[in-house]
């Protein structure tokens, strides 16, 4: 065969394995007509269309109509429903009455269980939650079904556990496993969750002790399409999570796994989180992990899940999924080092490698990657200079994300095949493989020490060190083997690269590209035999402009692609002033009506809302006054001792207020503060232990998401010899409706802009504490 049709069978294998590194990892057809003792996508679907029919937020009345749609759908199972009540407070002083729902299967068995989980509360205040977590309630709902309609009768108990106020804090899975009985049979949990719209469902494990046996049983249950890695695993275990598992995990000792999804991350939290946009793919993906995991747990000994044992891991296309243990890490990293310096001295002894080329070889290397990292970065940054609108979209991946994804890719192989083309000469290709080989097997060292859940990524250097020895051996590889070679480092590395922006927002493109050089670099004994490398990095880069002028002529926002922009009402009582404030920075045909086409910047802050991303309003302008019922007030010096006063406060809404913010302008320490009857637990910042009310960091005191108008009951000391003020702010969501302001709706291809306190009417007050 001619090395111009190995070249190009070669490039067509890569090219077909990159696609299918993609769309391998979860079900590519919906099946019509389902059996009903299996789990039908197109049903779990309907439940989807009525969970997503509007937002649901906590105290909103379609938050009532979901639980009781959901309630509805387990007694029509013939399930005996409860539901679980109370406020609760958590460390970060966030309040709030959740009211979760639960139903329990008994099994035969000891009463241990295994709970299936997920939040039926949307995002505040427009999200229709339909991904996030309206597939969770529609996985579950769908999947006891079935598993009802089977007819076994499972050994373990079975907990179905829908939570509430998940988008606040946590706080239904607090309730859960601080207050109910249940929570103390639970051991083993299932929870589903959404950060996007489609793509695969990843599934993260969470354990307090090791993985081992929880992986094995995993992998026994045979789920067809998992989607997951150890590098996930052990960055999750270093970041602060967010999901109900942690809860469960961090106060009631209870493991799990968790199963979300990422893709399209642009709808996360937003009003276009509706039922359309959600990829049925994507639900049946969901639907995959949930079945045979209940089938396999239903009737295994949850007790011996607990291992001192770690496993690597990782899933290849077409379902394979890889595990061996952490101890074999250090041996593999030796075992490798010793056979690359074996295979270099044999390459040099048999004159078959140069010294003298080797040590060249690392000149195009690391001019790639710095070159590479470099240009995309710069990319990014003069992106965002002629597109400031993608400012606006405050989780930072824009619709067009992956067209700049694409772009990036392409780039770093143009400079890389340029680089390639003038410093390689393909006689000199071994020796030149060396550096790169080398620095993977240091950068694998690296990783055995500092991060051991990647430390699988030694996997690619045993296969290149294979296709060194060929290299050395024969005088002309073939580059189909090579090609095939070279196919675990591709099926292990590509979809990182794609993984890091999308959940971290396109600022990550540069490590996009430095993977994309890594992982050309060990392909290099496939592309250091093409003799028209200069051609290869011409196309790529006129593949890279196809992607910049889609990602340009893709960049407006559309009524599918909607810009957030927002707008808030602040009525400040004690100045007697009315306010117009925004996020924004960028004016808009809407928003201009109330700042000018050219709005001022603020110079003196309000206060920063309990957000997301920690946002703060940007413009402000002159509102007129109108009504607003305020909050009744009642603030009673109760008693005294010798030191210190006791104090009692209540703040009763009088409006359809949704949500109370108290801050202080001075951090003063209180010597003891109750919040309807909750106190907050210390939070370790570094090596110290802080309290939001007795020791505290920030300015915010207080943050109450109120239901049926719950009044909020305050009872503190402070010393004699100190005071205070409270800054209340009393907050309603519903601007758009309110007829003295006469806001107008947004325009189709606008949308309120998530992760902020928006399209509200507040009302401020100071309230002096003496």
């Amino acid at each position: 065969m001619s090395k111009n049709l190995q070249a190009l069978i070669a490039l067509l294998l890569i090219s077909f394995c990159c696609w299918l590194s993609y769309h391998s990892l979860k079900p590519s057809s919906i099946p019509e007509d389902v059996p009903e003792n299996k789990f039908s996508v197109n049903r779990a679907f309907q439940h989807v269309e009525k969970i997503g029919e509007s937002a649901h937020y906590l105290g909103s009345a379609a938050h009532s109509s979901v639980r009781n749609y959901i309630v509805n759908q387990l007694q029509n199972l013939g399930l005996e429903v409860q539901t679980q009540e109370d406020f609760v407070l958590n460390e970060n002083a966030v309040l709030s009455r959740p009211q979760n729902i639960l139903t329990r299967i008994k099994g035969s068995g000891n009463g241990n269980a295994l709970v299936l989980m997920t939040h039926y509360d949307s995002q505040p205040h427009s999200s229709h939650g339909a991904s996030d977590a309206g597939s969770g309630v529609a996985t579950i709902l769908e999947g006891i079904r079935a598993f009802i309609a089977e007819g076994n009768t499972p050994k373990n108990d079975i907990i179905i556990l829908f939570t509430d106020a998940e988008e606040i804090g946590l706080m239904g899975a607090e309730l859960f496993t601080r207050a109910h009985p249940w929570a103390k049979d639970a051991k083993l949990a299932l929870n589903f969750e959404a950060r996007g719209s489609g793509g695969s469902s990843f599934m993260l494990l969470e354990t307090n002790a090791g993985n081992a046996k929880l992986i094995n049983a995993f992998k026994d249950a045979k789920v067809p399409f998992p989607t997951t890695n150890s590098l996930a695993y052990s960055v999750y275990k270093l970041l602060p999570n967010d999901t109900d598992l942690t809860i469960l995990r961090e106060f009631g000792n209870i493991n799990g796994f968790n199963f979300a999804f990422i893709g399209d991350h642009f709808d996360y939290h937003t009003a276009n989180d509706v039922p359309k946009n959600l990829d049925l793919e994507t639900l049946a993906h969901q639907g995959d992990y949930l079945m045979p995991l209940l089938y396999y747990f239903q009737d295994i000994d949850l007790d011996k899940l607990t291992s001192d044992q770690d496993l690597l891991y990782f899933n290849l296309p077409f379902g394979q999924f890889i595990t061996y243990p952490f101890a074999w890490i250090i041996p593999m990293l030796i075992l490798a080092l010793v056979l690359f310096f074996a295979v270099v001295v044999f390459g040099i002894f048999k004159k078959q490698l140069s010294v003298k080329a080797i040590f060249k070889g690392f000149v195009p290397y690391f001019l790639s990657l710095i070159l590479g990292g470099l240009l995309v970065f710069g990319l990014w940054k003069f992106c965002l200079y002629i597109y400031p609108e993608y400012s606006e979209m405050l989780h930072g991946f824009t619709y067009n994300g992956y067209s700049y994804i694409t772009a990036a890719v392409l780039l770093s192989l143009t400079v890389v095949f340029f680089v390639y083309h003038k410093f390689y000469t393909e006689d000199k290709t071994a020796s030149q493989f060396v550096a790169p080989l080398f620095f993977w097997i240091l950068f694998c060292a690296l990783l055995a020490f500092g991060l051991k859940g990647a430390a699988y990524f030694i996997i690619p250097a045993y296969f290149g060190i294979i296709q060194l020895f060929l290299m050395i051996r024969l005088k002309q590889p073939n580059l189909i083997l090579n090609t095939v070679l070279s196919l675990p480092a591709l099926f292990i590395l590509f979809p990182f690269i794609q993984m890091f922006p999308v959940a971290l927002g396109p600022k990550m493109l540069f490590l996009a590209s430095i993977l994309s050089i890594l992982l050309f670099s060990l392909f290099l004994p496939v592309f250091g035999y093409f003799s028209k490398k200069d051609l290869l990095a011409v196309l790529v880069f006129i593949g890279f402009n196809i992607a910049m002028f889609y990602a340009h002529f893709t960049s407006e926002f559309t009524s599918e692609k909607p810009k957030p922009n927002s707008l808030v009402y602040l009525f400040d009582a004690d100045e007697d002033k009315a306010n117009w404030f925004s996020y924004d920075s960028m004016p808009d045909e809407w928003t201009t009506q109330y700042f000018g086409k050219e709005p001022v910047s603020l110079t003196n802050i309000e206060a920063k809302f309990s957000s997301k991303y920690n946002s703060g309003f940007t413009w402000r302008n002159d509102a007129p006054k109108i009504d607003i019922e305020s909050p009744g007030i009642v603030l009673q010096k109760i008693d005294s001792t010798t030191n210190e006063f006791q104090y009692s406060l209540k703040i009763a809404p009088n409006r359809d207020a949704k949500r109370l913010e108290i801050y202080t302008e001075k951090l003063t320490d209180f010597n003891e503060f109750e919040v309807n009857g909750h106190t907050p637990e210390n939070v370790k910042l570094g090596e110290e232990e802080f309290n939001m009310f007795t020791r505290r960091w920030r300015n915010r005191l207080l943050s109450y998401y109120i239901s049926s108008k719950d009044t909020l009951r305050m009872n503190f000391s402070l010393d004699k010899s100190k005071s205070t003020e409270f800054i209340l702010y009393e907050s309603s969501y519903d601007l758009l409706e309110n007829t003295e302001l006469n806001v107008p709706k947004r325009s189709e291809n606008m949308i309120p802009k998530p992760f902020v306190l928006n399209d509200a009417v507040i009302y401020k007050k100071r309230i002096v504490v003496e």
